[in-house]
Parts: C-alpha cells; sequence; structure tokens
C-alpha cells in the first residue's frame, strides 16, 4: 500500500512540475514594465543564467544602481519565402549521420531549415544543426564595425574592423540560384579587416566552410609586415578573434564551431528578454551605454521583448573535447530564427567564463522585407574570469551599419559582391592593393 501511495504522490508531483513548466513557458511581461534593481528576482525567470550574474553582482562586471531594461512588444519576422519553400521542399529529406570516428553530419540537405519541427530522438543536435543553417542573406557587408574593449580598470581600446560575409551554397534569396557558380565547393565565407588601430591596420582574417561539413574550415590570416598570408592550424579556433574577448568559434553571431565536432542536448524550453529593434543613427553611439561596471545599452537604444527559446547544452565530441576552449557552452536560440540569442561559456572546471548577449537587430533584406538576421547586431561578451569585455555595434555614429545581398554592390563606392577579392585565399593578395 505505501509503494502506491509513493507512486500516486510521484504522479501528482509530475503533473504539478508539468503545469508549472506550461505556465512559465506561457508568462508574460507586460509592455511598459520597467525592470530595476528593486525588482528584477521577480523576472528571472526570462533571463538567462549570465543576464542574473550582473544582476547579482557577483562579479566585478555588473549593473549600476541606476541600470534599467525596459519592456516592449513582441516582434516578428516571416523568413523570405524561398527559404520557406525550400524547407517546405528539402527538409524532409535531411538525416544525421554518425561518422566512424566519433563526429556528426547530415546527408540530403539542399536549402532551407534541416529540421523545421526539431523533436527526439536527438533534438539538441537538431536545433544546433538548424542553428548553423538558419536563413542569412546571401551576402552580409560591414564597412565600419566598432568595438570597445575595456579591462576592469575602465581603460578603453578601439577596435574597427570591415567585415564581409558570404553564403555560396545553400542559397535561399530572391533571384540567386541555391549554388553560386564561383562556390567551388564553399558553403560560407567570413572575410574581416582591421582598420583600427593604426599598427593592425590591414591585418586580414579569412575563413572558408565547406558544402561537405565534415571537411575541417580552412582559415587563413594576412600579415601585413609579411606581404602574405599564413594558414592557421585548427588550434586557432580556440585563439582570440583579432583581439577580442571572442574566440574564433565565437564568431558569426554566436557560434561559429560547425555542426561536425559538437554534441547538443536538449535542456527545456523558455522565453528570454532580447533586443530586437534599435534606430542606427542611436546604437552607433557609445554614448547611449551603460558605461559604469557594464558596457550595455540603455533605453535610449531600444525596448526589449521576449521571444521563446529553445535551451542547449553544446559540447565537443569526447574524442576531440582535449584542449578546447570551453567545457560545455549553453545556447538560447530562438525558435522563430534559429538565432542565438545569448550563450553562456564554462571553463575546463565547469565554473561559468564568459556569458555572451547577441541582439540581433532587424534590418530591411532587399526584396525580403525585415529580417532579424542581417548580421546587424549589438554584441556583448563579459569575462568574469579575467575581468575584461568586448562590446561590438554594426551601425557607427554616422549611422553606417551591415548592407545585404545587392545593396553591398556599392556601398561608399565600394564593390563588397566580389566574390574572388572577399571570398578567395586569392583575394587576399589584393588587400594592400
Amino acid at each position: 500500500m505505501q509503494a502506491i501511495h509513493r507512486l500516486l504522490l510521484a504522479a501528482v508531483v509530475m503533473v504539478l512540475l508539468a503545469g508549472a513548466t506550461a505556465m512559465a513557458a506561457d508568462a508574460v511581461i507586460p509592455p511598459g514594465t520597467v525592470i530595476t534593481h528593486a525588482n528584477w528576482e521577480q523576472y528571472k525567470q526570462f533571463m538567462p543564467v549570465g543576464m542574473q550574474v550582473l544582476w547579482e553582482g557577483k562579479y566585478h562586471w555588473k549593473f549600476p544602481p541606476d541600470f534599467q531594461i525596459v519592456v516592449g512588444p513582441e516582434h516578428h519576422y516571416a523568413p523570405p519565402k524561398v527559404y520557406t519553400d525550400n524547407t517546405k521542399k528539402y527538409a524532409g529529406q535531411v538525416k544525421i549521420v554518425d561518422l566512424p570516428n566519433g563526429e556528426h553530419t547530415i546527408s540530403g540537405y539542399v536549402a532551407g531549415l534541416p529540421f523545421p519541427n526539431p523533436s527526439a530522438p536527438r533534438k539538441g543536435y537538431k536545433i544546433l544543426v538548424d542553428e548553423w543553417y538558419r536563413y542569412v542573406p546571401y551576402l552580409i557587408c560591414g564597412p565600419d564595425y566598432w568595438n570597445w574593449l575595456m579591462d576592469r580598470f575602465g581603460n578603453h581600446a578601439p577596435l574597427r574592423l570591415i567585415l564581409v560575409y558570404r553564403r555560396l551554397s545553400h542559397i535561399s534569396d530572391f533571384g540567386m540560384p541555391i549554388t553560386d557558380p564561383q562556390a567551388q565547393g564553399v558553403d560560407y565565407s567570413e572575410y574581416i579587416m582591421l582598420t583600427i588601430p593604426e599598427q593592425e591596420k590591414y591585418v586580414t582574417n579569412l575563413t572558408l566552410y565547406y558544402v561537405d561539413p565534415s571537411k575541417p574550415e580552412d582559415l587563413y590570416l594576412f600579415i601585413p609586415a609579411l606581404r602574405r598570408s599564413l594558414r592557421l592550424t585548427a588550434a586557432a579556433r580556440c585563439a582570440p578573434f583579432v583581439g577580442t574577448d571572442l574566440v574564433q568559434d565565437d564568431t558569426r553571431s554566436g557560434f561559429n564551431g560547425g555542426i561536425v565536432r559538437f554534441n547538443a542536448k536538449y535542456l527545456r524550453d523558455m522565453q528570454v528578454l532580447t533586443l530586437t529593434t534599435a534606430d542606427r543613427m542611436v546604437y552607433g553611439k557609445f554614448s547611449n551605454f551603460y558605461t559604469q561596471n557594464i558596457v550595455w545599452p540603455k533605453p535610449s537604444i531600444g525596448s526589449w521583448e521576449l521571444r521563446p527559446v529553445y535551451v542547449i547544452d553544446v559540447r565537443r565530441i569526447p574524442q576531440e573535447s582535449a584542449g578546447y576552449c570551453y567545457a560545455k557552452q549553453i545556447m538560447y536560440i530562438d525558435k522563430e530564427s534559429f538565432n542565438c540569442l545569448h550563450k553562456e561559456m564554462y571553463d575546463g572546471k565547469m565554473q561559468l567564463w564568459k556569458y555572451m548577449r547577441i541582439d540581433h537587430i532587424a534590418s530591411p533584406v532587399p526584396h525580403e522585407g525585415m529580417q532579424f538576421e542581417t548580421g546587424n547586431f549589438i554584441n556583448g561578451i563579459y569575462d568574469f574570469q579575467s575581468s575584461h569585455i568586448t562590446v561590438t555595434t554594426t551601425s557607427n555614429p554616422q549611422g553606417l551599419w551591415d548592407r545585404n545581398n545587392e545593396d553591398c554592390r556599392n556601398y561608399n563606392g565600394v564593390n563588397y559582391d566580389d566574390v574572388r577579392k572577399y571570398s578567395s585565399v586569392a583575394g587576399l593578395s589584393q588587400v594592400l592593393r
């Protein structure tokens, strides 16, 4: 009889927990709510762990006494029609493939979202794959990314760069083929050239990812003093990214490690606060950020909103985990766009090391309307162990921000739609011309 009572009690508890989880998932914060130090704990269920730590003030980086988050309405951004059509056409044929060395890849992927309704088994890994192949415009160009590097003493170091990201395969944009004729097996290219500080001007980073996900990416670094480029080893994935607090695998708006060398476990659904709307003339000015013990957008930049997310635990496969930057990464993946909105990184002792916030700022894409992922963002990464911050904005004080696709063909007199120059190793020889 006692055993039956225990079973009944366990069943009741499970029902109550399920009900509480459902209520939490459906909970909202009314637009107009102002979150401050006086009331933040009642809204902590809508915050990633990293944000809660900043409220608690355990580390050097913390929210100042006058800090506020103003909550606004939620926005929705429908993916482009071509991307949606490709999802319907091709998603059913995508399969997860386990490789003999413990790595994973996929087969049958052509374009669109690989797993439009990720579910068990291996739900977490399907979400990670969706994040990797989420909709992004085939061309992203930014002529003046602004970065602020700050240490615990408040010292600021400026960093400026030019960025050109290009999808050459699996394209889902108006008027474009699925595979660019110039792709030559490349899926995605990332070109970044430093312009400030002067002593590092023209240092250029080029990364090439391939259509076959199991083929390791190639990473090249052009060094002006040598007048040549160097091919870097795979160990560079954990190297600081152009002097910031990010490593190579943190870029690409939150996650840049690929899908082959990682496992991902689904943890839960939740809603998190994020920023999706901001005026490019406002968020490019440093004066519109809190700068006392934190670098964070003030309410003048925009209001925050709740977004439903999947929370996943991402780790290197055991065979390749030794010496990797992070023991685990907790990622908060937007359910509508599959953008990574927040990420926490843990060291080898499973201690919180860094927290990254990625505010994807919606902006117009030619023929596609307002999109949630356009390369425009406000990115903050907070290193709790070394007390260092890197904040990036894709708009400068004059309002120059990322443009996309054909709008990159003549941006301030520069044609960023040049595959050879910005998406090939040969293009690195043109840096100083």
